[in-house]
């Protein structure tokens, strides 16, 4: 399968700070690969690169089989991007966003309107379509901005963290839309630093941190990567955490984390679930009483975790 994006060490610096450290990435045709990474990973970063709006210090990227510097120009035309906001005029309707859009992509006037009309009716927007944004709400503008990012017909799709501060109902309602593009034969790259959106929309995730790609898998590899399972365990007693590591040591098979503001132990095991009952039994000896259990596979959270040291930053 042919490769929609491919990056070779890219390199990008801003003054003494390294953005990207050496980036590899592909993306073959017809896929969703989701850059999964903290604030400052690079994520922002590689996008902007991918889309010619920064030239890389080093490396080399191609996108639809073009030169991100060389064919930049031609490129532009081939894709289409959704940033971390909403890049829409509130004072212009949905359409007149839109048509605006394909008349910057040199459609012409008469398809700019045609294209504009096609896209509202695609998102769910046509009794919205003549009103101005300023009244629509925060799902509404970031469906707008989507539609926007396909005016142009580009079959390759940046989108930058496109969920971000939207409450449940209008994030999965765009996962909805971003999955029928799929479906139609786009080629998107997913920044997020949501584990449940990578997990349900990616083929592919890269885990990114300072700038560069440390895990690359569907995310049931990743997962095995981190491996084992997890035995959850929620104490009546926060004070009797200590006890319950010392008691569960035996069982472990890697480090114990404790929460004390939940009351919370997590003990990495393998065993399935005799090993639950025998650390139950264990904690019945040492008098510790639990309020709630679980025995579960490794998260996302758990894999990001493990990768980069520290938990993933849901971004405000």
């Amino acid at each position: 399968m042919a490769h929609a994006i491919l990056a070779e060490g890219l390199v990008k610096r801003y003054g003494s700070i390294v953005a990207l450290d050496g980036l590899d990435l592909e993306v073959e045709e017809g896929t969703v690969m989701a850059l999964l990474g903290p604030n400052g990973a690079g994520k922002t970063t590689a996008v902007r690169v991918f889309t010619t709006l920064l030239p890389p210090d080093g490396g080399k990227a191609t996108v639809a089989g073009l030169d991100v510097v060389s064919d930049a120009r031609k490129l532009r035309k081939e894709i289409g991007v959704s940033g971390q906001y909403a890049a829409v005029d509130e004072y212009l309707t949905g359409f007149e966003n839109l048509d605006m859009v394909g008349r910057l992509y040199h459609l012409g006037a008469r398809k700019s309107r045609e294209r504009a009309r096609e896209l509202l009716a695609a998102f769910d927007l046509v009794e919205a379509g003549d009103r101005p944004v300023r009244g629509y709400s925060g799902g509404m503008r970031r469906r707008l901005d989507l539609a926007g990012a396909l005016v142009g017909g580009g079959k390759v799709l940046f989108l930058d963290e496109p969920t971000t501060g939207l409450d449940p109902r209008a994030r999965f309602g765009l996962w909805d839309v971003v999955e029928e593009l799929v479906r139609a034969g786009a080629t998107l790259l997913l920044t997020t630093q949501y584990m449940e959106e990578a997990e349900r929309l990616a083929d592919q995730i890269s885990v990114i941190d300072h700038g560069k790609v440390i895990a690359q898998g569907t995310a049931d590899h990743l997962k095995d990567q981190v491996g084992g399972e997890r035995l959850e365990l929620v104490l009546a007693d926060a004070h009797d955490l200590e006890t319950a590591r010392t008691a569960l040591s035996p069982i472990a098979v890697g480090e114990i984390q404790i929460d004390l503001s939940s009351r919370r132990i997590t003990v990495p095991v393998s065993g399935g679930s005799a090993v639950l009952v025998d650390g139950l039994g264990r904690l019945s000896e040492a008098s510790v009483k639990v309020q709630d259990v679980g025995l579960r596979r490794p998260t996302l959270d758990d894999v990001f975790l493990a990768l980069t040291g520290h938990e993933a930053e849901v971004s405000s």
